[in-house]
């Protein structure tokens, strides 16, 4: 008898974050998210960093878990999250899109978000992912950020994403390997088609958030909480 392929058992996974209020809450919330191999310990660390002072702030931590090799001999293994397979993607696209409305959710209903002040930030392997989630939900955010990370390999031919009342600002280094200047700089108008502003700008930077790139996330979030 011939196999019976890819059968399906649900299962439930947990999926863990950190949370800093802001001074006073309600406060604008910043919600960032690592890249392939980061933590949500990681990234808190670099957030705090990124957002103004008033801010609250959020990390997620990726579902898939791999060991990161270490980069000397000797040193001890140590273990990284991803957000995203080959397999079945558009199942890791699932749990992240959910992931984000279950925790906007949670952090408006507790009284530390105000829900008019979302921001969205993703390094990396992040963020196109959440490209996808800002302009699937846009009713959710107030704007999204992207540094040193693509935009949805779809995005010119898929139905699922809207035309918002989204700002967004695109970070990305002139030497980053993983993302060339000559891909990126494409970004601007791509994300113009459907975005309600689009700042874009590249750092003399490799593939890595620079003191100068944390300086102008917290000038842009500034205003754009100082504007609505």
């Amino acid at each position: 008898m011939e196999p019976i392929l890819d059968r399906i058992l649900e299962a439930r996974i947990n999926l863990y974050y950190d949370v800093r209020p802001g001074p006073h809450s309600p406060a604008p919330l910043l919600i960032a998210l690592h890249g392939y191999g980061g933590s949500k310990t990681q990234m808190m660390r670099e957030a705090k960093l990124l957002a103004p002072e008033r801010f609250a702030i959020a990390t997620f931590q990726g579902p898939h878990q791999h060991i990161v090799p270490p980069k000397r001999t000797g040193d001890p293994l140590r273990f990284g999250f991803g957000w995203l397979t080959n397999f079945r993607s558009e199942e890791s696209v699932a749990i992240h899109h959910q992931a984000l409305l279950d925790l906007i959710s949670t952090l408006t209903e507790e009284g530390i978000a105000d829900p008019a002040h979302i921001f969205l930030l993703g390094f990396s392997q992040s963020c196109a992912l959440n490209y996808r989630f800002a302009f699937t939900h846009p009713e959710r955010l107030r704007g999204v950020i992207g540094i040193c990370g693509g935009i949805p390999g779809d995005w010119e031919t898929s139905g699922l994403y809207r035309h918002a009342d989204l700002d967004v600002f695109h970070l990305a280094g002139n030497a980053d390997e993983f993302y060339a200047p000559q891909v990126v700089e494409k970004y601007e108008d791509q994300l113009k088609q459907r975005a309600r502003s689009v700042v874009f700008k590249l750092y003399d930077a490799q593939h890595e958030i620079v003191p100068k790139m944390r300086d102008d996330v917290v000038q842009w979030l500034t205003r754009a909480t100082d504007e609505h």
